[in-house]
């Protein structure tokens, strides 16, 4: 077994650009592409990060809806944000994505509802 440690990892043609081997050594992933670029948990309320990554605020826009604003944007408003809650209710989905953030959305069927939050974000930052 070989151990590399190392602070800095830049590609050679291009200083952003590092292609890792797949399984099965057919086909190769980009290391950057690959890498979540934002995460965070809330409380239920919407007022408080418990945990984050490249997550600047939060915004508590009303009951069972947050905003989650990053500190360094996306290209584009093309990114995937996954949402998890806490607890088992009806609707749950992520909407109004910018380049800034996305915001999360909590429904019973009948009422939103304020919930824990966890969300992770995928795609190219700016």
């Amino acid at each position: 077994m070989s151990e590399i440690k190392t602070d800095k990892l830049t590609g050679v043609g291009t200083a952003g650009v590092i292609l890792v081997t797949g399984e099965g050594n057919s086909t190769t992933t980009n290391l950057q592409q690959g890498l979540a670029k934002a995460w965070n948990n809330t409380n239920s309320a919407g007022t408080t990060i418990n945990d984050s990554f490249n997550i600047s605020s939060l915004g508590d826009t009303s009951t069972g809806r947050q905003n989650h604003n990053v500190t360094n944007n996306f290209a584009n408003a093309n990114f995937v944000p996954t949402l998890s809650v806490a607890a088992n209710y009806n609707q749950q989905w992520t909407s109004s994505l910018t380049t800034g953030g996305w915001r999360t959305n909590n429904f019973t069927g009948s009422e939103y509802i304020d919930i824990q939050i966890r969300t992770i974000s995928s795609g190219d930052l700016a």
